[in-house]
């Protein structure tokens, strides 16, 4: 159960930058993911995105393609949800899952909303500051 892949990206850009390592700041979100970092704080379930490497490959994209911020491998997050986990150094909370969109069928292929129902992530609440880094394990704590 590990990290394989982070990205980070600009609000309105389409592509992704992968990184080896990012900071996470509790309550607010990865530094430098400027979709997704909220200075004045995240509202519950939007500070981190998390997707199966599993689910990624089964439907043919690319790590980062479905604009998730942290792919992992070997862990079934749905059962995160409503539960404390830590991605390296960093303690998360699973809030619901992460279903895909229309922006990601637009920015992919038809079809792809339904391939990836219940199969797209989660979203999760970031309680403490850290790295995280490709490699890390990810670890159920409650």
């Amino acid at each position: 159960m590990t990290v394989e892949a982070i990205h980070l990206g600009e609000p309105e850009g389409p592509r992704l930058r992968s990184v080896e390592t990012v900071r996470a700041v509790a309550g607010k979100g990865l530094e430098g993911d400027r979709r997704y970092f909220y200075e004045d704080g995240a509202e519950p379930g939007r500070a981190l995105t998390l997707v199966e490497a599993e689910n990624v490959e089964a439907v043919g994209l690319a790590p980062g393609e479905t604009r998730r911020q942290v792919t992992t491998r070997g862990v079934r997050l749905d059962d995160l949800v409503g539960r404390r986990f830590r991605l390296g150094e960093v303690e998360c909370y699973g809030v619901e899952l992460c279903e895909p969109c229309t922006h990601l069928q637009s920015m992919t292929r038809p079809g792809i909303i339904k391939e990836l129902t219940h199969r797209a992530g989660i979203n999760a609440d970031i309680l403490t500051d850290g790295m995280i880094s490709v490699g890390d394990e990810i670890v159920e704590l409650s």
